[in-house]
């Protein structure tokens, strides 16, 4: 969100956005001043585009609440892992046109690098959509297969988290030496 702001991919005007918690819809609407809702049915009503940032095990009841008021057939998009696209099918019967992606943690400096991929009935608009989109917090790389994301989530997800843990390892151990 910050970084499409930022970059002037989109408005605020544009943009809504549903979240269960209180204090954070009141940190969305002041940071960012973008529509709040606590509802996602209300949040995805009517709307071109619908992106599920959400965590992948909870991701199976929001896709089911909201199935209902995605009668305009928007572009879907999901940054859960492990999540595939067959998955977000089952759940959103009227939803065709989907597709995943999977930013990496620079994401959130700008710096990231986002895999995407996207169903048989996501045109070459929709994926040049979500790239433009997805640029605005670093490269986007198309794959050529579904298959390939989970090595994209294993490498951009596991890889960083492993070095982190092993740097952060070296330094106590240096400093339990002097």
């Amino acid at each position: 969100l910050a970084g499409l702001l930022r970059k002037g991919v989109a408005v605020a005007e544009h943009l809504t956005v549903s979240d269960p918690d209180v204090h954070r819809r009141e940190l969305l609407a002041g940071r960012f001043g973008v529509a709040v809702h606590a509802d996602n049915r209300t949040a995805a009503q009517g709307a071109e585009l619908v992106v599920f940032c959400v965590e992948p095990q909870v991701l199976d009841s929001v896709l089911d609440e909201v199935a209902s008021s995605l009668q305009s057939r928007p572009l879907v998009m999901s940054v859960a892992a492990g999540y595939p696209i067959s998955r977000l099918q089952a759940h959103l019967k009227t939803a065709t046109r989907l597709v995943r992606a999977m930013p990496n943690t620079p994401a959130a400096v700008g710096r990231g690098i986002t895999a995407i991929i996207g169903n048989a009935r996501a045109t070459s608009a929709d994926l040049d959509l979500a790239e433009a989109l997805l640029s605005a917090v670093g490269q986007v790389v198309r794959l050529e297969g579904e298959h390939q994301m989970d090595a994209v989530t294993a490498v951009s997800g596991s890889g960083p988290a492993y070095v982190f843990h092993l740097i952060e390892t070296l330094a106590a151990a240096g400093v339990a030496e002097g």
